[in-house]
């Protein structure tokens, strides 16, 4: 069965959508995507067997977005596995699955619980039901309600975007934002005109705490067939990004705890969360539920060399999943942003460790499939020396109206 990589919006460099192309091309699959243009790193791979250029916003109407697969599934002449690599298109994958069954494979999951799980609302709100720990939680709807809220004792804060079409439309941040003062949380709040919809959520501080990874693959009856932990030592933007270095570790308490939380919610397919333990009382606090693909996927295998894309594919196709334990001590780098990152953190110690060394999966770079990783390098660069123009020319400038 061919696959196709869903997308709606604008993120050129996606690992994520070339990490599916070549776990799924290397075993045979046919795999085609859609693409911003003809050179994004995960139109050039080696693997892929067809791109459709479509470069959407997330503000087309949904019918124009529907209409839009519609006409991707009758190009490929026989039915896809739909993998989504954002929240936005999972949704519309779940909500409209019956009138793109004729062209698409899809999980069976209940078709409102994708935007359930996508919006920190929903997510909150199932989190309380089912007893899931997560940290504190508000939702402002105006200035004069933050202000009215007693939320000066939460400080630190995470500012997120609620809804997943929001962050796209009517942005409150344009990511994962921490704010650490009462000044710069009025001060992000006085450019919010007119008012989103944002959260507001406790931030555990890190020298207090440490982030994990849990994905999954769950079947028709939400049995995960296959599930991994890990743990997430740096991100970019720092502390509160994506993940740009992590480690395969072995975690049974948030695994049986992940897991239960999927069978009670009745989930089917991908699963990605976040998860950040507070150590000061030994909590796991559930943070994120992307339903769907995650960017760093590949940091896990297990022994049948089985991740949970591949597990899909063989479930949805009628297949086994082999069995098999997680392969430990397996890293995953995302080399261009890493860079970076290592620097922010140098100050912070690392978390630790448990002694296993494994393979080091990178995000772009592959023997066997150079292209994506040259394309990467030739998009970063433009806007990175775009940058450093910008600041010598600025530079500049202030000497010389010293002089």
């Amino acid at each position: 069965m061919p696959v196709l990589i869903v997308k709606i919006g604008r993120y050129p460099l996606h690992h994520g959508s070339v990490g599916v192309i070549r776990t799924l091309g290397r075993a045979g699959v046919p795999v085609y995507a859609i693409t911003e243009d003809r050179f994004t790193p995960a139109a050039l791979s080696r693997y892929l067997r067809r791109r459709f250029v479509w470069p959407t916003t997330g503000l087309e109407r949904e019918e124009q977005l529907l209409e839009g697969l519609v006409a991707v599934g009758r190009r490929l002449e026989r039915p896809a596995l739909a993998i989504p690599t954002d929240d936005e298109a999972a949704v519309l994958l779940a909500e409209r699955a019956a009138e793109l069954a004729e062209w698409f494979v899809l999980p069976t999951v209940a078709p409102e619980l994708p935007r359930t799980l996508a919006s920190k609302c929903g997510l909150s709100q199932l989190c309380r039901q089912h007893g899931v720990p997560t940290p504190r939680t508000i939702f402002p709807s105006s200035r004069e309600e933050l202000l009215e809220d007693n939320i000066w004792d939460m400080l630190p804060l995470v500012v997120k975007n609620v809804e997943p079409w929001g962050r796209l439309r009517a942005p409150a941040v344009s990511g994962t934002t921490v704010v650490h003062t009462a000044e710069e949380l009025l001060a992000l709040a006085g450019s919010w005109d007119p008012w989103p919809d944002v959260m507001l959520q406790q931030y555990l501080p890190r020298e207090d705490s440490e982030d994990w990874i849990f994905q999954a693959y769950c079947d028709e009856d939400s049995s995960c067939l296959v599930s991994f932990t890990g743990i997430k030592v740096r991100s970019w933007p720092p502390h509160a990004g994506v993940t740009t270095y992590a480690c395969a570790r072995p975690n049974p308490g948030l695994t049986a705890m992940a897991e239960e939380f999927c069978r009670n919610i009745a989930y089917r397919g991908i699963a990605d969360m976040d998860w950040r333990l507070d150590r000061r009382d030994g909590t796991m606090n559930l943070v994120d539920f992307n339903p769907r693909v995650g960017a760093q996927f590949r940091l896990f295998e297990n022994e049948a060399s089985i991740d949970v894309v591949r597990a899909q594919h063989l479930d949805l196709t009628g297949r086994r999943v082999p069995e098999g334990r997680q392969v430990q001590g397996r890293r995953f780098v995302v080399e261009h942003l890493d860079a970076a990152a290592r620097l922010a953190y140098a100050s912070f110690a690392a978390p630790p460790q448990d002694g296993q060394k494994g393979k080091t999966e990178f995000a772009w770079l592959a023997l066997d499939d150079p292209a994506p990783f040259m394309a990467m390098a030739a998009r970063f660069a433009r806007p990175a020396i775009a940058r450093l123009a910008k600041d010598r020319a600025a530079r500049s400038r202030r000497n010389f109206r010293r002089s």
